[in-house]
């Protein structure tokens, strides 16, 4: 007997392949080529559009029907085999020594400029981030190392809101000058136990990095004002939205520490190839009504469920698709490539 693959009772897709002309003649015309693409490759993926083989048990005869994978990297059904081979590499670089968790969060109003300009804005903050962790670190008043750092970025919320922020894997170091050279005779620097460096001082230097970096980026002529964004042309109006963002505090959270390398993998496993939601999170699909469970952090964690329009959800949805070619994962210091 030959049976098809069976898939899921509700998935992303599902939701695209019957709502998604809709909202493209609704949103289409906003939508980068890469965005459009995505959809595309979503709706069609596992079904007989992308063709298949013929998978044959050798003890029972069985044979069923297995539908080609989209492999697009936003795809909730595509990501299991990419994240293994990313993990077993991972594997080989870990060090055996206790690894750090910290967390780096674009503020609100920066939401708009980034969803405009996502290759610049993203970018500028996993660098920024970067640079904040192996600054601060070399400061001899702080650890005086250079350290490993693994970033993964994120650009969403549990209820799929644009929220643009970075997880940081880190290590102590090894023992260097101010300017993060490091010594001719190095030795290993680990943090204080339970401890990486003062959030507060991380916030104020990443907070600081970001923001003259979006300077240089405005005078180069790199960043797209459309709609709303267009009063940020006006040098008055520029001025008063960068008083306003010097003038908060931006989130810096540092997390329990891992402990060793092991429990570093079961993070990885989780976060490093993760797409804005996952199929067990959908719950329901109904008179173009999608409903979906997920985590009010604000409210002590409690488990929640959501329903939006169908238009809406994809729309969300959409706007966590990274642009062509971007590496949202990305290692610096004693962790980089070179």
């Amino acid at each position: 007997m030959t049976t098809a693959f069976p898939r899921p009772a509700l998935d992303v897709a599902e939701v695209i392949r019957r709502h998604g002309a809709s909202f493209l003649a609704r949103y289409g015309g906003v939508l980068s080529a890469v965005q459009r693409q995505a959809l595309h490759d979503l709706a069609v993926c596992r079904t007989a559009a992308l063709g298949g083989h013929l998978e044959h048990c050798l003890d029972c005869g069985a044979q069923r029907i297995a539908y080609n994978s989209c492999r697009n990297r936003h795809c909730p059904k595509c990501q299991a085999l990419a994240r293994a081979r990313w993990l077993e590499q991972q594997a080989q670089h870990l060090l055996p020594v206790e690894y750090h968790h910290v967390v780096f969060t674009l503020p609100g109003q920066l939401s708009a400029l980034a969803l405009a300009n996502p290759a610049v804005v993203y970018d500028l903050l996993l660098r920024s981030v970067a640079t904040t962790l192996r600054e601060v670190a070399a400061d001899p008043k702080h650890l005086g190392a250079t350290l490993g750092v693994l970033l993964v970025l994120h650009t969403w919320g549990q209820n799929l809101h644009h929220h643009p922020h970075v997880h940081g894997v880190v290590t102590g170091g090894l023992s260097c000058d101010r300017h993060g050279k490091v010594e001719a005779l190095p030795r290993w620097r680990a943090c204080r136990p339970g401890f990486l460096l003062p959030v507060r001082i991380l916030s104020r230097v990443f907070r600081g990095k970001f923001l003259a970096g979006l300077r240089r980026a405005w005078a180069a002529g790199r960043l797209r004002l459309p709609g709303a964004l267009a009063a940020l042309a006006e040098a008055d109006g520029r001025a008063a939205w960068y008083r306003a963002l010097y003038g908060n505090e931006w989130v810096v959270y540092a997390k329990p520490p891992f402990g060793g390398p092991e429990r570093v993998l079961r993070y990885l496993a989780r976060y490093s190839h993760r797409v804005a939601i996952s199929t067990r999170r959908l719950q329901q699909l109904q008179e173009g009504q999608v409903t979906f469970a997920y985590q009010d952090y604000a409210d002590g964690g409690r488990h929640k469920t959501m329903t939006l329009s169908a238009a809406a959800f994809v729309r969300r949805f959409v706007q966590q698709v990274l642009p062509r070619g971007f590496v949202k994962v990305r290692h610096y210091g004693l962790l980089a490539n070179n």
